[in-house]
């Protein structure tokens, strides 16, 4: 009878390399979770808009009060502008005092003592009417001393004229972090910007607060 032949033996790494792919085809694979992964919030475009102001008013000179406006349609922006000096004279940051401060103005009053061109006005002043028709305009105040949203922003009566001959239709204000207010131009010029009342089926001046 003839001897049957032996296989030769394995080395002992192959043979580990085997067990390992064997052990490895065993396992499960980890399960899928089914749903989406969740993204972060998308912010709304009007706080987009916001956000961007509110970077523009950084840059603004003046020593009370920081604000920034951005004109915006048809999703683009058109304009930008914050409160300065006008072009080639002295800020009062540069200078390091104000004279609205000096004299005891309070918020809103005596702005002809002002060396600033409001932001509004800024961003009105370097875009055309034609762009600015039926136009939003975005703007956020901050408190100089503390960097917070100042939250009583309104545009003064100067720029509240300077909007309506624009043609711009809406303006958004941040109030505060996740907090805005949106005005309709066409309220102010129904309501002759609050500068006078109805008496007997006639206009009568109203006295000014706050110019």
């Amino acid at each position: 009878m003839y001897a049957r032949s032996r296989a030769p033996d394995r080395p002992a790494a192959a043979l580990h390399v085997a067990v390992h792919k064997a052990k490895i085809g065993g396992m499960k694979k980890p399960r899928q979770s089914k749903g989406k992964t969740k993204q972060p919030r998308r912010i709304s475009e009007d706080q987009y808009y916001l956000n961007i102001a509110r970077e523009v008013a950084a840059r603004s000179t003046c020593l009370r009060r920081k604000f920034g406006a951005v004109i915006v349609k048809s999703k683009q922006i058109i304009s930008t502008g914050y409160c300065g000096a006008p072009r080639g004279t002295a800020n009062c940051s540069d200078i390091g005092a104000c004279l609205r401060n000096q004299l005891g103005a309070k918020p809103g009053e005596h702005y002809e003592w002002c060396r600033s061109v409001h932001g509004e006005a800024n961003a009105i002043i370097h875009a055309s009417r034609f762009d600015m028709m039926g136009a939003t305009l975005y703007l956020v105040g901050l408190e100089a001393s503390t960097g917070q949203i100042v939250p009583d922003a309104e545009p003064c009566r100067m720029c509240k004229r300077m909007i309506i001959n624009a043609g711009i239709d809406r303006v958004v204000i941040q109030l505060d972090k996740g907090r805005i207010r949106t005005v309709q131009v066409e309220e102010w010029m129904k309501n002759n910007l609050g500068e006078y009342k109805k008496v007997k089926g006639k206009l009568v001046p109203v006295k000014p607060e706050g110019y």
